[in-house]
């Protein structure tokens, strides 16, 4: 399994057992998760500021307003920092100390670039909308000449990565184990409700089968974590 070429940046320092450098392993949590953190400095001031993302191959793209502080930043090649999370239990431990949570997690860095090529940009767009709702870019209208001057998008390659997972019960000190204070994992997990129908939709309007497949879609993910 191809592995990711660690760097004092990126290599674990606390718990490194928990971390991988697998692209396999990053990908999959990159795929996943819907949201990203992306970390820049502007002016000497920090920002984290969260965006929807979508990975193709070794290249992360997220997209904003073309007026954005984050993209114009991250565009001019100055370096970012992106991140994603998923929650996958609560941890409870008998000490206090030791509670924690089971997670997936990942930490990308480098220099972003900005995507001005019309149909590589709309088909990160695509791809986009695709990874929210799978089939759905084919029941919209596509983007306006006009929307994609006003649409930013920047690729970042994933070559300075690392993840890191927790799983598995509560590791507390060995004299705790006699303690008689209820320990264990309380799992958690990504659930969708049912669509509600926006209210201006033509009277009459029948829920389409992939949007009613993507509340499925979650739990069944969920299901085979």
């Amino acid at each position: 399994m191809e592995e990711l070429k660690p760097t004092e940046r990126t290599r674990l320092k606390r718990l490194p057992q928990r971390g991988t450098f697998e692209r396999e392993s990053i990908y999959s949590i990159l795929d996943e998760a819907l949201v990203c953190h992306v970390g820049f400095a502007y002016w000497d001031q920090p920002y984290v500021i969260p965006t929807l993302h979508v990975r193709d191959g070794d290249r992360l793209f997220i997209h904003g307003s073309a007026a954005s502080r984050m993209l114009n930043t991250a565009a001019s090649e100055l370096p970012v920092c992106v991140t994603v999370t998923l929650i996958d239990g609560l941890v409870l431990a008998r000490s206090a100390f030791h509670h924690s949570v089971n997670y997936r997690s990942v930490m990308i860095l480098g220099n972003g670039g900005r995507v001005d090529h019309r149909e590589t940009k709309l088909g990160v767009l695509r791809a986009l909308v695709e990874k929210i709702a799978p089939g759905r870019w084919r029941h919209t209208r596509a983007p306006s000449d006009k929307e994609l001057a006003a649409t930013m998008v920047l690729q970042l390659p994933i070559t300075e990565a690392s993840a890191k997972v927790r799983t598995g019960p509560a590791m507390d000190d060995e004299e705790d184990y006699a303690l008689p204070h209820w320990a264990g994992v309380v799992p958690l997990r990504f659930v969708a409700g049912s669509p509600v129908i926006d209210p201006r939709m033509t009277p009459g309007a029948t829920t389409p089968e992939h949007v009613l497949a993507l509340a499925e879609s979650f739990a069944l993910r969920a299901g085979h974590r």
